[in-house]
């Protein structure tokens, strides 16, 4: 059955006290509304609607970054979730399918979930997910006989009898598209929020004779991010989760709850990820590495066997080959590191392509931009770079060369060769002492005219 995606984004967020629109907040690098829109992905949906209202063109630019297939509809003014859905009707005419209601502030649904709301589909017109949680609170609560959904209930149109019940509404719903719009059609708003609730569809259908069931999550799953400390308690548990998913696939974590990943973050077994360190997102780390404490990692890739930092950063297009060495204090920016190259204290390699078995000295910098373009340093297998020896690209050490400490290297090195590119040293006998007499006087003048 062709499935299509419904994700509700137009909420402004007033709680979180932001110009940013609320779906647009990060949970592990990764605004809320691209969780959403990845869990339902693996329904491979024919169709994905996102209903915006506020700071819409944002919601659609990053929509598109996520899924250039989302197509976006607006809802202006916010009168509940039932004229939300609607507003996508247009964008799925001529949709024969299923239609699967999201919420993009409701980042941690599983596709598992998903895949299961799909199966139960089969047997049922109308499947809504529920859970089950201790303090219910002011959610929705599902009115079930055996098997059969009989409707919801909003906690505030709620009897007391029904504010007992324990099952509680997510809001996700799937149900036939057609038959979906039609029962949305006649949801009314004569109630305590004078809105027109998606919830209404439930007893509507049973009403039309039509069947409802609903499907169990953890209450985890149905976590909404509405303020800034829900926010965070929403990164803590992503975290958790991923920390322990990595910890279970044979990654060794010596301090796991200092490392911070992110939604796209691949850590292959046996590697060993040392406290405190940092994973933006496109990073991908190989078996074996060791990512020592304090560093901070974002689009890149590190080789096997490879050991980065302590203290380092590796910044996007960084590409470690295999038993590579960046030590303390190195940066690497857009540059490619041959196997076994080292550069193990204070350098910055910055568009950059350094050859296997070369050594980094203390210090390197390769001067990568005059101001208007970046231009690229390439380092041959075996070179060694003197420490503080500064790189003018565009440039090109040779395989096997040397270049001396302290030097400035604005020509080519041919292979083999020495380069040294560095004033000779003078030394004047006295003169520190002479230099020195003279500015205390000065000094003391000074102080007698004041």
């Amino acid at each position: 059955m062709p499935t299509a995606l419904v994700i509700l984004a137009a909420g402004k967020g007033t709680r979180m006290r932001s110009d940013l629109p609320k779906v647009l907040h990060e949970i592990a690098g990764a605004p809320l509304l691209a969780h959403a829109m990845r869990a339902g992905a693996a329904l491979e949906p024919e169709r994905m609607v996102v209903v915006a209202g506020h700071g819409a063109c944002q919601v659609e630019a990053a929509a598109r970054d996520w899924d250039d297939r989302a197509s976006i509809a607006i809802q202006a003014e916010q009168q509940g979730t039932a004229h939300a859905v609607a507003q996508a009707r247009p964008a799925l005419e001529g949709f024969s399918g299923d239609a699967i209601v999201l919420y993009g502030d409701t980042p941690f649904i599983r596709p598992e979930t998903l895949e299961r709301m799909a199966e139960a589909r089969k047997s049922a017109d109308i499947v809504v997910l529920g859970f089950r949680t201790a303090d219910p609170g002011r959610y929705g609560r599902l009115v079930t006989e055996g098997d059969t959904l009989e409707r919801i209930v909003e906690f505030k149109d709620a009897t007391e009898a029904e504010r007992a019940i324990d099952l509680c509404n997510s809001g996700v719903v799937a149900a036939d598209a057609e038959t979906l719009f039609s029962l949305i059609e006649a949801v009314g708003n004569d109630n305590a929020s004078g809105e027109y609730y998606l919830t209404d569809i439930v007893g509507l259908a049973r009403a039309r004779g039509l069947s409802a069931r609903h499907v169990e999550c953890d209450e985890s799953e149905t976590m909404g991010i509405n303020s800034r400390a829900e926010l965070a308690v929403a990164e803590a548990a992503f975290q958790a989760r991923a920390r322990a998913e990595l910890l279970e696939l044979g990654v060794t974590m010596t301090a796991p709850e200092t490392v911070y990943l992110s939604h796209d973050t691949v850590i292959g077994r046996d590697a060993m990820i040392e406290p405190h360190v940092v994973f933006g997102p496109g990073v991908t780390v190989e078996t074996g590495a060791t990512i020592r404490a304090f560093s901070h990692l974002e689009g890149c890739h590190v080789g096997r066997g490879s050991v980065v930092g302590p203290y380092a950063r590796l910044r996007p297009g960084a590409e470690l080959a295999e038993d590579v060495r960046i030590g303390n204090f190195v940066e690497v920016k857009n540059a490619l590191i041959g196997e076994g190259a080292k550069a193990n204290h204070l350098t910055y390699l910055g568009d950059a392509d350094v050859g296997a078995g070369a050594n980094i000295g203390a210090g390197t910098v390769t001067c990568n931009y005059d101001g208007v373009m970046k231009h690229r340093t390439v380092i041959g297998e075996g070179a060694f770079i003197g420490s503080d020896t500064m790189l003018v690209a565009p440039v090109t050490v040779g395989a096997g060369a040397l270049t001396g400490s302290g030097s400035v290297i604005t020509r080519d090195v041919p292979a083999d060769a020495l380069a040294i590119a560095r004033p000779e040293q003078v030394n004047r006998e006295g003169v520190v002492r002479k230099m020195m007499d003279m500015l205390q006087a000065r000094k003391a003048r000074g102080k007698t005219r004041g």
